[in-house]
């Protein structure tokens, strides 16, 4: 593999509760023969819309900068570190992150997003729609924003994936100059989640994108984004 293509779908519109994503996606994807989904293709779709058709959506006080903080600690499991405002918490899911996920952004005010229930559940649901319904086989991946500790900025991270490798475990094979690898392990869901927001952004209204051109290799049934957690036994700073 030396080329991958990765494009935005336009056009699904404004998500409520109840509503098919796979049948959404299908239509939008289908507005352009650039754009029509093909078997292989790896489908990510942002955790905003995946929230709001599965009615993850709780009221707050849109007054109160503040009111969302009740839920962090409902989400939450346990409570890492606090510095003014921000929660680092761990989820219900085994996610580190701030304010259990929860997010403001993208939603109408007066409402708070909380993360998918089980965001592998949501993958499967989407690509299963996709091949039953539609006759296209392709992986699904539920992205969402994360920090990441000592770094700055963001980076999209995958927090559900059906039909694609959450781990391409390369220990045991050899690197470019022949050396057998003894620790490389890839998130490759992390590493589509992340290419695949460059072209959804943050304010474009492009909730969908599509990786075309991945490796075969890493497709596969069974995979689920608990692979990628690192469990408290063997992290070194919990």
């Amino acid at each position: 593999m030396s080329r991958m293509e990765i494009f935005g779908i336009e056009g699904i519109g404004e998500i409520h509760a109840g509503d098919d994503l796979a049948a959404l996606i299908h239509e939008a994807s289908s507005s352009s023969t650039d754009t029509m989904l093909i078997d292989g293709d790896v489908l990510v779709v942002t955790q905003k819309i995946v929230s709001k058709a599965e009615d993850r959506l709780v009221a707050i006080d849109p007054t109160d900068p503040l009111s969302h903080k009740p839920l962090v600690e409902r989400e939450s499991v346990r409570i890492l570190r606090r510095r003014g405002d921000l929660i680092i918490s761990e989820t219900e899911h085994g996610f580190i992150c701030a304010n259990a996920g929860i997010d403001l952004s993208n939603v109408e005010s007066g409402w708070a997003a909380l993360l998918p229930v089980d965001s592998d559940r949501s993958a499967r649901r989407i690509r299963d729609g996709l091949r039953h319904r539609f006759n296209v086989d392709v992986a699904v991946i539920i992205s969402d924003t994360f920090g990441r500790p000592w770094r700055r900025g963001v980076t999209d991270v995958a927090i559900g994936c059906a039909g694609v490798a959450g781990i391409v475990d390369l220990r045991g094979t050899p690197d470019a100059l022949g050396r057998e690898m003894h620790v490389t392990e890839v998130a490759i869901v992390d590493e589509l989640a992340a290419a695949a927001e460059l072209v959804m952004g943050k304010s474009t209204n492009i909730p969908v994108a599509v990786i075309r051109g991945a490796d075969p290799t890493w497709l596969r049934d069974g995979s689920v984004a608990d692979e990628i957690v690192r469990s408290p036994s063997d992290d070194l700073f919990r």
